[in-house]
C-alpha cells in the first residue's frame, strides 16, 4: 500500500469514529511513524509502505479511533513554540492557554521596563508562581520569555511535577525554575513574595465530566479537571504590598470559571489587588 492509500483509509476510519479533523490527524500519526516531517508526505504518495511501517501505523490509528488523545500518542506536543512531553499524569495544554502565557510574559517583562503607564518597580528580578503547574507549560514559558525572572511552580501530582522537571529540562529552563510539591498555596513556603500569579485551575463540576469528550472525560486526569466538591469556584489567598503580591493566610480572592459571564467585581481593589479577565468566561471578585 502506499502512503496516499493507507492516508484516505485511515482518514476514512478515524471519521467513522468521530474524530475531528481526521485527515489531519492521520497525516500527523503517520509522519509520526515514518519519522518524517508532515509536509514531506505529500513529496512521498507513491511510496510504497514497509510491512513494518504500516503495523506501526494501524497501532496508532487504532488507538487515537479509541478516542486516545494525539499527544498522547505523540508523546509531545507544541506549546508556545516549546516541545511539551505529555502522559496521562497531566492535562494536555488547551491552545487558550497560550493566550494566558502571552499575558502573563508580557506583564513580567513590563516590570523591568519604565513606562508612564508601569514604571519600573524595584531593580530585583521579577517573580512568578504558576499555581498547579501540571505539565509545566505555563512555567517553562515564563522562564523562555523572561531569563532574568525567577519562577516557582506548585503541583500536588508527584508525576506531574515530574514530567514537568523532565520538560524544563528539555526546553533549556530547569535551572530557572523552583519545583514545589504539594496542595497549592499551602505548599508554598510562608512570606514568599511574586510579582505574578498564574494559573489554570480545575474548573469542571463532577456531574458534567460524563458528558465530555472521550479524550477529555478518559484521558486527562481528574484532578486536573474536576473541581472539590463539585463547586465552579476555586479560592486562592492571595495578597499585595505595593507593586508586589504574594501567598499567605489573607482575605480570598476568587477565580471563578462557570458559565456566569457577570465580570470583574470590587472585592479585589478593596485588599489591592487588580485583576484582568484573559477568558470572557472567567471573573473574579
Amino acid at each position: 500500500m502506499t502512503v496516499l492509500e493507507v492516508i484516505m483509509r485511515s482518514t476514512e476510519f478515524l471519521a467513522g469514529k468521530g474524530v475531528d479533523s481526521p485527515r489531519l490527524q492521520t497525516e500527523l500519526l503517520m509522519a509520526h511513524a515514518l519519522h518524517l516531517p508532515r509536509m514531506q508526505l505529500y513529496l512521498n504518495f507513491e511510496r510504497v509502505l514497509a510491512q513494518p511501517e504500516v503495523e506501526a501505523l494501524r497501532g496508532f490509528v487504532k488507538r487515537r479511533g479509541q478516542r486516545e488523545p494525539l499527544q498522547h500518542i505523540l508523546g509531545t506536543t507544541s506549546f508556545c513554540g516549546l516541545e511539551m512531553a505529555v502522559n496521562r499524569h497531566v492535562l494536555v495544554p488547551r491552545p487558550e492557554t497560550e493566550l494566558l502565557a502571552e499575558r502573563a510574559w508580557k506583564f513580567l517583562q513590563q516590570l523591568s521596563t519604565p513606562s508612564p503607564r508601569l514604571p519600573a518597580l524595584d531593580p530585583r528580578p521579577s517573580t512568578a508562581l504558576d499555581w498547579g503547574t501540571g505539565s509545566g507549560c505555563l512555567a517553562i514559558a515564563l522562564a523562555s520569555h523572561c531569563p532574568l525572572a525567577r519562577i516557582s511552580a506548585v503541583e500536588i501530582s508527584r508525576e506531574a511535577l515530574d514530567l514537568a522537571a523532565e520538560n524544563a529540562q528539555r526546553n533549556g529552563v530547569a535551572d530557572r525554575i523552583q519545583w514545589i510539591h504539594g496542595d497549592g498555596f499551602g505548599a508554598v513556603p510562608s512570606g514568599t513574595q511574586f510579582d505574578l500569579i498564574v494559573a489554570n485551575p480545575p474548573y469542571i463540576p463532577t456531574a458534567e465530566i460524563p458528558s465530555l469528550d472521550p479524550e477529555v472525560r478518559d484521558h486527562d486526569p481528574r484532578v486536573a479537571l474536576r473541581i472539590p466538591g463539585g463547586r465552579r469556584t476555586t479560592d486562592a489567598r492571595i495578597r499585595r504590598r505595593p507593586g508586589r503580591a504574594f501567598a499567605g493566610n489573607l482575605p480570598p480572592t476568587k477565580l471563578d470559571c462557570g458559565s456566569d459571564r457577570a465580570g470583574l467585581h470590587s472585592a479585589p481593589e478593596s485588599i489591592g489587588f487588580t485583576a484582568e479577565l484573559t477568558q470572557p468566561e472567567w471573573k473574579v471578585y
